[in-house]
């Protein structure tokens, strides 16, 4: 009979127990040893949730103290020289990779992160050169395994694919050209990866799961040949060893003419982002033994599943196939990308509550639509109350907010556009800022202190009063702009003491969203963020930053930066509602920030940023489906920042962006901000000329400092990156920043951070001028 099973599960731990481990370990608090054992626990608390909640295949292998493709990349040797000749033991190695290393004489870099497909989820990209080599350097999706099997577990192993992690890395820095096809290692690799099979079949697995994600990416279609090479070089080297070929985010498409024939005796598909896939898949499989793995359950968000449908969907393939052994029933990704449980929440209202699933019910939906295919009967109850809250929902969403719907209609073309060209704009700006040559500034956030956390606990628990909260947020912006008077920066912001998070904040002040106390969700590392939930229409009620801001002005005659989330950004960074397009929910999210971008200028802001890293990421995985995605997301964008006067400096913020796309550059361009800054610190180069090629002629500040490694950077090292940037880009225009904001940072480390930047902008002043 069908299966039950999920890809993975989130590892920070019921109340973020990994968190807290890693960064007492990181700040010397803890041991290895202590790290260690808190991981153990951890990885046994998720199989043992899993399987009480009915799942039966359990993955092993996708608990990570930092991120799985840094996991893999360790385990077969993917780790640049620099890392590898450090004489670091392999956790301070490992850790050096993700974030930096600044001490006892060894000065590393953290290693450069990108956005994990369309999730907001970070990896640490790997690194190739042509003189690459690889070996099993660690044992962990061994371990993993076995520790699973011990303890009683149907495990079943997970690795990244070979293909995705070639084709999701880049060339290193130490290649000997820029252009080196890092395809032409895989055979090497594939050797590695053939070696670990090997291992994993001795140790007594029966099934293997290789996540191959890139076969939902139109660039898969030339990597035929490649995947067959591979796959038929696995089934030599473990040839008792079933693999199970998953797929994810997106839809196979022409890769399935190649997929069908590989040597895989599995292909999982995801169905809740691509369900028309389903009939070519199951012709393409039918006449073979292929077992089919159906991701009915979203990995992605957290609404319910509506069974009903699900079960269909199921009913159809087993069908078709004519034989229900050959189906697994489960989620369409890891659910790493949401939160644990529903059981953690005790503020929301019961109705609300209601229509969620977090990954615990997740695993419990797929539990029990497997057991509906084996007898109906056994859970006819549950499948009879998903209907009603089903229901419940949908007669909510259909109540939403007729006024924000008028006048989303009532959307002018002129409403998309500045009242002048940049041209004319820039020399109004310029006059009215009158900031030096490479002017300084930050991406907006500082530190937020555990006094910060403290008191904004205190003011939620009802402890203190609004006003004694207003008066602590105050003195903190006080002490903010302070410090960066004496940085020496010119163009400051308020810090953002009383922001939570960057989508979280705006969610909580608009309407039409819900929040939750503790359904954390890994951005990378130890940065889990709460996502808000979009749940009916959106609308700003009032003033959100105002207050802030305009308080920030009255302490100094430097300019002050309003410092606002975008559009396209605090959807991407919520639970989309499932009723409407997001399109709709975007442009309705503009409009909201529209009132709020034309009070700050009222308020007398000259600059205002609004920050659009999450463009990137929303884009669909197809290209076909691009334009149509780009066209409203750069239009959102435009009507949140379109009502004010040409004097107004209006920016925008971009990290882990794709900008060698063309058609990303090109939205970029068409969002007529007056300045962009850039995650740029790690890229060198190569990514301003991309700026230079499509003819940017705004201002843009590169990041010339990571923010997410506590390492700092000499101001000698900061000046020669603006050097750099002086031989792609006209130096009049541009801008010396961080490469993105300072909340992770401490005190100590930004500060001295920022004063290397402020005399690197110095320096190149005298030198460039």
């Amino acid at each position: 009979m069908a299966q039950s099973s999920v890809l993975g599960f989130p590892r920070v731990g019921p109340m973020r127990e990994v968190k807290k481990a890693l960064e007492a370990f990181w700040s010397g608090k803890s041991s290895a040893e202590e790290l260690q054992k808190v991981a153990t626990t951890e990885r046994l608390r998720t199989y043992s949730i899993m399987k009480e909640q009915g799942v039966e295949i359990i993955p092993t292998g996708t608990f990570s103290l930092y991120d799985h493709v840094l996991d893999i990349s360790a385990t077969v040797g993917v780790v640049p020289p620099q890392y590898a000749n450090s004489g670091l033991n392999e956790l301070d190695r490992y850790f050096a990779m993700a974030r930096g290393h600044q001490k006892n004489g060894v000065d590393l870099p953290a290693q450069e992160m990108q956005k994990w497909f369309d999730s907001n989820y970070h990896y640490i990209v790997p690194e190739f050169t042509e003189d690459s080599t690889f070996s099993l350097q660690s044992t962990k999706p061994i371990d993993d395994f076995v520790e699973a099997k011990k303890a009683g577990y149907n495990a079943r192993p997970v690795i990244v694919g070979p293909i995705t992690l070639i084709a999701i890395g880049k060339v290193g820095a130490a290649a000997k050209s820029e252009s080196f096809d890092t395809m032409t290692l895989l055979p090497k690799l594939a050797a590695v990866y053939g070696e670990l099979l090997a291992k994993l079949s001795e140790a007594g697995a029966e099934w293997v799961q290789i996540d191959e994600p890139v076969l939902c990416l139109d660039r898969a279609a030339s990597l035929s040949s490649e995947f067959k090479q591979t796959y038929e070089s696995f089934a030599k080297a473990a040839p008792k060893l079933n693999i199970l070929l998953a797929t994810y985010f997106g839809r196979l498409d022409k890769n399935l003419d190649f997929v069908k024939d590989l040597p895989i005796a599995g292909l999982h598909i995801d169905l809740d982002r691509a369900p028309e896939q389903l009939d070519a898949v199951l012709a393409a499989v039918k006449d073979k033994k292929t077992v089919l793995s159906l991701g009915l359950v979203s990995g992605r968000n957290i609404w319910k599943t509506d069974l009903t449908a699900a079960l269909a969907t199921a009913k159809k393939a087993i069908e078709a196939l004519g034989d229900a052994k050959r189906v697994i029933v489960a989620s369409t990704s890891s659910l790493q990308h949401t939160p644990i449980t529903t059981a953690n929440e005790k503020k929301l209202p019961a109705d609300v509550l209601d229509w969620f699933s977090f990954a615990t019910e997740k695993c419990a939906e797929v539990a029990t639509l497997a057991a509906a295919l084996r007898d109906a009967s056994s859970a006819s109850s549950i499948l009879e109350a998903n209907e009603k809250s089903i229901k419940a929902r949908r007669d909510f969403e259909k109540n939403s907010n007729p006024a924000v719907r008028e006048r989303l209609a009532a959307i002018k073309p002129e409403d998309y556009n500045r009242k002048s060209d940049f041209s004319v704009r820039s020399k109004v700006q310029r006059e009215h800022l009158k900031l030096p040559l490479f002017p300084t500034t930050t991406i907006g956030s500082f530190p937020q202190t555990k006094e910060i956390r403290a008191y904004r606990a205190r003011f939620t628990k009802g402890d203190i009063s609004s006003e004694e909260y207003e008066k602590f947020l105050e003195d903190e912006i006080r002490d903010v702009v302070k410090r960066q008077e004496a940085m020496g920066l010119d163009v400051l912001v308020h810090g953002e003491p009383e922001r939570n998070d960057m989508v979280q904040y705006f969610g909580e002040l608009l309407e039409g969203f819900v929040f939750t106390q503790n359904a954390w969700v890994q951005s990378f590392g130890s940065r889990y963020v709460r996502p808000p939930v979009i749940v009916s229409d959106v609308s700003r009620p009032t003033a959100m930053t105002v207050r802030w801001s305009k308080f920030a002005q009255s302490l100094t005659e430097k300019p002050m930066k309003g410092m606002l989330t975008g559009p396209v950004t605090i959807l991407n960074w919520s639970f989309p509602r499932a009723d409407v397009s997001r399109e709709i929910q975007a442009r309705q999210i503009g409009l909201a920030l529209r009132d709020e971008v034309t009070d700050l200028e009222q308020a007398g802001i000259s600059s205002i940023q609004v920050d659009e890293p999450a463009i990137r990421e929303g884009l669909p995985l197809r290209e076909e489906d691009h334009t149509a995605y780009l066209k409203w997301a750069v239009e959102s964008f435009r009507l949140a920042t379109s009502g004010v006067t040409d004097a107004c400096n209006v920016v925008s913020h971009f990290c882990y962006s794709d900008f060698a796309n063309r058609q990303i550059m090109e939205s970029i361009l068409n969002l007529d901000a007056d300045m962009v800054s850039i995650e740029n610190s790690k890229a060198g180069a190569k990514i301003l000329r991309t700026f230079r090629d499509v003819k940017y002629s705004q201002d843009i500040g590169p990041g010339v400092f990571d923010i997410h490694s506590p390492r700092v950077p000499t101001s000698e090292e900061m000046y020669e990156r603006i050097v750099a940037f002086t031989k792609v880009l006209d130096k009049s225009n541009i801008w010396v920043n961080p490469d993105c904001g300072l909340k992770t940072r401490t005190w100590d480390e930004c500060t001295k951070q920022c004063e290397a930047m402020v005399q690197a902008a110095i320096k190149a002043r005298k030198e460039l001028a």
